[in-house]
């Protein structure tokens, strides 16, 4: 049973991984049973992505890898409507994912105890994103759960 369906806006400082999680915990905050929550970015040059969140020291070594992959400016990238870091913030959203789909049980989200859920803005420029939240919810009888 649907539940919710919400949107999250995102003000991103630039390039990098911005933490959604506890916008995500409170959608899901007060859901009975067990379900599932999907999250999906509407955008070309961002992504989501389940990563570590104790050390921030991965999110520097994935940036380093994703520059790696897709450097900005490259000569190989024709498409450069909006600059050097277009193209490549294409490439970098296709690599990654635009949903993720994240258990839940009793309210919570079921992560780990190091995940954390980011958007990834893929653009140098800072942006507003959004991040459509859909909920579904199943109570312990097996039926849709309220909340």
């Amino acid at each position: 049973m649907l539940l919710r369906r919400r949107t999250i806006d995102v003000s991103t400082r630039g390039r990098g991984a911005h933490e959604i999680t506890p916008a995500v915990r409170e959608l899901a905050r007060g859901i009975r049973g067990g379900g599932m929550c999907h999250l999906f970015v509407r955008h070309t040059s961002a992504s989501l992505m389940i990563c570590e969140n104790a050390d921030p020291q991965v999110l520097r070594d994935l940036e380093k890898f994703l520059a790696r992959l897709a450097p900005d400016g490259d000569p190989l990238f024709r498409h450069d409507a909006e600059g050097a870091d277009d193209m490549p913030a294409h490439v970098r959203s296709v690599l990654t994912h635009t949903s993720l789909s994240l258990p839940l049980g009793a309210g919570e989200l079921l992560l780990g105890t190091w995940q954390g859920v980011y958007l990834y803005e893929h653009r140098l420029a800072p942006h507003r994103r959004q991040v459509i939240a859909t909920l579904w919810s199943v109570d312990e009888k097996g039926e849709g759960g309220s909340g």
